[in-house]
C-alpha cells in the first residue's frame, strides 16, 4: 500500500495523538521494517478560535463575566439559526452542538436512534434542550450526504432541533461560541484526533465525547468534560452501538441536564476548568513547536540511511 511504501522509505513517522500513534503501531508492527512511528498530538490556534472577552473571564476567575458573556454568543448563534430554519432558540437553554465533518464512523445520528429517548429529551419541559447539527460530507461520500438528508428529514417537526448548512469557518466559530456541550460520538479508536472540541472548549463548551482522538488526553470525567466509557474489547459493532447510545443518554440525563439546570455554580466551574485545561497544551503553538523540535529538526541518525538502502534494494554503503 501507499502507507506501507511511505513507512518504509521514511526517516520518521508520526500519529497525530497518543492513540493514533499506540494504534498506528499495532497496526503496522508486523510490516517491518519500517521507520519509527512517533506522535504529536493536533491542536487548534488559541489567537484565533478563542473569544475575548470569555479569555479574559477565564484567565480572571470571572464567573460571571464568563456566564453573561457566553449568553450573549449564544444569542449571537441564535440569530443564524433563525435566518436559516426560522426557529427562535433561547440562550438560556442548554444547547447541545454536533458540528464537523460528516462521516459513518463519526455517527452524527447516534442520539437519534433510540426514537423514544430522543423524542423525550427534546420535549423535556424541566430541563429542556436545543440541538444543532452541521457540517459538511464529502461529495461521493453518498452515506454521509444520506445522513445528513435524514437529520434534515427528522429535525423539521420540532422547534427545539436544527440543521444548519454553509459550515465554513465562520459558522464554526459561531457554533463553537454558542455551543454549551459540544457532542462527539466517533467509534473509538476510528478517530486519529479531533480538534473541533478544542476550540469549542476554548469558548466554554463542555465536551461530551466517546474516550477517542484527544480527549484520552484531556478528558478527566465529571471535572473538565464528560466521557462515554469505551464499550467491551470485544463488542460487535450493533453491541457497541448500543452501548454508546445508552451511555451517552445515561451522562445527559443523569448528569450533564441536572447539573446544568440545578447545580449551576458547579456546572460554570466545571466550564472554567474546562477553559483552563485545553491551553496551553491544545493551543497550536505547541504543536508547531513539536513539529520542528520532534520531526523536522530531529537528530539524524547514518543507521536510518542505511535501512533505508537496505529496503530499497540497495546495499548499505554503495553510491
Amino acid at each position: 500500500t501507499h502507507t506501507l511504501a511511505a513507512l518504509r522509505v521514511s526517516r520518521l513517522a508520526n500519529a497525530v495523538s497518543r492513540l493514533h500513534g499506540d494504534v498506528s503501531r499495532k497496526m503496522w508492527g508486523g510490516c517491518e521494517p519500517i521507520c519509527p512511528i512517533t506522535h504529536i498530538t493536533n491542536a487548534q490556534n488559541k489567537k484565533y478560535w478563542a473569544d475575548a472577552e470569555l479569555d479574559t473571564a477565564r484567565a480572571t476567575v470571572d464567573l460571571a463575566q464568563l456566564q453573561k458573556h457566553k449568553r450573549t454568543l449564544k444569542e449571537r448563534l441564535f440569530q443564524t439559526v433563525a435566518d436559516q430554519t426560522g426557529r427562535l432558540f433561547d440562550p438560556d437553554v442548554l444547547t447541545i452542538v454536533w458540528a464537523r465533518r460528516f462521516a459513518e464512523y463519526k455517527r452524527a445520528d447516534l442520539i437519534t436512534r433510540d426514537r423514544e429517548r430522543f423524542q423525550a429529551l427534546l420535549g423535556n419541559s424541566e430541563h429542556p434542550v436545543q440541538i444543532i447539527w452541521a457540517g459538511k460530507p464529502y461529495p461521493k461520500d453518498q452515506g454521509a450526504i444520506d445522513l445528513f438528508n435524514h437529520l434534515v428529514h427528522l429535525t423539521q417537526d420540532h422547534g427545539n432541533a436544527a440543521v444548519l448548512v454553509g459550515y465554513e469557518l465562520a459558522l464554526s466559530k459561531l457554533l463553537k461560541d454558542g455551543a454549551d456541550v459540544w457532542l462527539n460520538t466517533p467509534v473509538v479508536t476510528r478517530e486519529a484526533s479531533g480538534t473541533s472540541g478544542m476550540s469549542a472548549a476554548m469558548n466554554g463548551a463542555v465536551n461530551l465525547s466517546t474516550y477517542d482522538g484527544w480527549m484520552c488526553e484531556f478528558a478527566r470525567d465529571g471535572d473538565n468534560s464528560f466521557v462515554v466509557p469505551p464499550p467491551p474489547a470485544d463488542a460487535r459493532h450493533q453491541e457497541r452501538d448500543l452501548h454508546d447510545l445508552r451511555a451517552t443518554y445515561h451522562i445527559l440525563e443523569d448528569k450533564i441536564l441536572p447539573t446544568y439546570y440545578e447545580r449551576p455554580g458547579e456546572w460554570w466551574n466545571l466550564v472554567l476548568n474546562s477553559m483552563n485545561d485545553v491551553v496551553p497544551f491544545f493551543d497550536s503553538d505547541r504543536m508547531a513547536a513539536e513539529y520542528y523540535q520532534d520531526l523536522y529538526d530531529a537528530p539524524f541518525h547514518p543507521g536510518e540511511a542505511r535501512n533505508r538502502e537496505a529496503v530499497a534494494g540497495e546495499p548499505a554503503g554503495t553510491a
